[in-house]
């Protein structure tokens, strides 16, 4: 039997803080359930007048989310034992999308070669020659 859908998780919708599996259920029962469409509607119209939670605050503006510097340093294995395992925590457990994106992209940047980058800033300063000034 499938869990009931809370507010909490019809915000966490809105939010795109979810894992994928969680998204697609919750979609597919908005489309099935016009009560539940009403109850978003409602959470929607809250949030636009102004009116927030301190757990929604939280929620959009990330304020526990990694910055790109510390999932870089996690990558590297430059950070304090805490955070780390704080982060991995966040990473593995709670399945934030938004960290997972961005330490995908940091470890295709560190698995790139240095012949590509190489490569890469060779055809830039080629494209930029003639927009060079000379002293």
């Amino acid at each position: 039997m499938a869990r009931a859908i809370r507010q909490s998780d019809l915000e966490a919708y809105l939010d795109e803080a979810l894992p994928s599996a969680e998204m697609a259920r919750i979609e597919l029962a908005l489309r099935q359930d016009p009560a539940l469409v009403k109850q978003m509607a409602v959470i929607h119209s809250r949030r636009n007048a102004g009116v927030h939670s301190l757990g929604e605050i939280w929620r959009r503006n990330r304020l526990s989310c990694a910055s790109r510097e510390q999932l870089g340093s996690l990558l590297l294995g430059a950070l304090p034992e805490e955070l780390a395992d704080y982060l991995t925590f966040h990473l593995e457990t709670v399945g934030c999308r938004y960290c997972q994106a961005n330490l995908a992209d940091l470890e295709r940047q560190l698995a790139e070669s240095q012949h590509a980058v190489q490569t890469r800033r060779r055809k830039y300063f080629q494209s930029s020659v003639g927009h060079l000034r000379r002293p």
